[in-house]
């Protein structure tokens, strides 16, 4: 955990958050800034700050947030069928604000291509 980052903290339930999901390595909680019906953050309880930072031994949690959780998370959510966006932001550039690594599910909504 990182002192200073807010997503360690609503993790350890140090703020407040409305979690749809959690389990021993991650948690899953409604975005304050919805994009669309359904938005949701999915983050790793190990403070991992972007995709760029993870390692080898991050290989299982990085298989279980993509192949177990986020499937589970879209058809509890109901937009499994029709389909949903899962956006993980890098870097700057690549418009991450949180130096935290999570997964956007967006769905509810038509996606357009290319996005913002």
């Amino acid at each position: 955990m990182s002192d200073n980052c807010i997503f360690c903290k609503i993790a350890n339930k140090e703020i407040p958050s409305q979690f749809v999901y959690e389990d021993d390595m991650v948690v899953a909680f409604k975005d304050l800034e919805p994009q669309g019906p359904v938005h949701v953050l999915v983050i790793p309880k190990k403070h991992i700050a972007s995709l760029l930072d993870t390692t080898d031994e991050d290989k299982a949690l990085l298989a279980h947030i993509t192949c177990d959780v986020i499937p589970q998370l879209a058809k509890k959510l109901n937009v499994a069928e029709k389909g949903f966006r899962t956006v993980v932001n890098t870097g700057e550039e690549g418009g991450q604000t949180v130096q935290h690594l999570h997964f956007h599910i967006i769905g509810g909504r038509s996606m357009q291509w290319p996005p913002g």
